[in-house]
């Protein structure tokens, strides 16, 4: 059975939901973390739906965070758990999604994942293996989880962006190359990276920049 993701939202500013982005936020954090970045976004967007789920499971290493699923190198858990919190976190976002698009009425197509740090690695495992394609996945300081199981596993292809800072210490930016290596070698043709220069573990402007403009030119927002 599903878990239910309490979500924030921020309407369309035009008071006409046509389209859709939902933030994925990363671990230890919650949905209102990401959800501020809508401001800057929505008066290019107007009548795009901004939507921020709080993750499944609370986060011990942060008392009023969550997280997708456990990190073993962080909060000692084993492998298996890790794979399991996981898998069951796959199941509860897709959830959430399919009643996001129905209560909305919106098509998967005029959906945005738009993931930071585990947000992205929810977001780019998720979406290859949904039915249908969403619009496009922004995937800000994250990685590629299994990227040797996807070209077995990929059901659907969307844009992908891709973005990282230079200075990230969390994850480390290498992990932008081989997420672009591998989608490239599962098929996709629309693969973007954008490297944020002299940036940590975070969005920088420049960084929110790209995905503007890649969500109107690529994702039709």
């Amino acid at each position: 059975m599903t878990r239910v993701l309490n979500a924030q939202r921020k309407d369309a500013l035009s008071g006409e939901t046509r389209s859709a982005v939902v933030f994925l936020h990363g671990y230890g954090a919650n949905g209102a973390d990401l959800l501020g970045l809508a401001d800057p976004l929505a008066e290019h967007l107007p009548d795009t739906l901004f939507v921020a789920p709080d993750a499944p499971e609370a986060c011990a290493g942060a008392p009023f965070g969550f997280q997708w699923f456990p990190i073993p190198w962080i909060d000692n858990s084993s492998e298996e758990e890790a794979m399991a919190g996981m898998a069951r976190a796959v199941d509860d976002l897709n959830a959430f999604l399919d009643a996001l698009m129905v209560d909305e009425d919106l098509l998967p197509e005029q959906v945005v994942l738009f993931g930071f740090s585990q947000g992205t690695m929810m977001a780019l495992h998720v979406a290859p293996r949904r039915e249908d394609p969403v619009a496009g996945v922004v995937a800000f300081s994250g990685r590629l989880l299994a990227p040797e199981l996807l070209a077995d596993e990929v059901v659907s292809r969307m844009p992908v962006l891709l973005v990282h800072g230079d200075q990230d210490d969390v994850v480390p930016p290498q992990s932008l190359p081989e997420a672009a290596e591998a989608l490239q070698e599962a098929g996709w043709q629309d693969v973007f990276a954008h490297i944020m220069k002299g940036t940590g573990h975070g969005i920088a402007p420049d960084g929110l920049s790209v995905a503007l403009a890649f969500m109107r030119d690529k994702c039709n927002l």
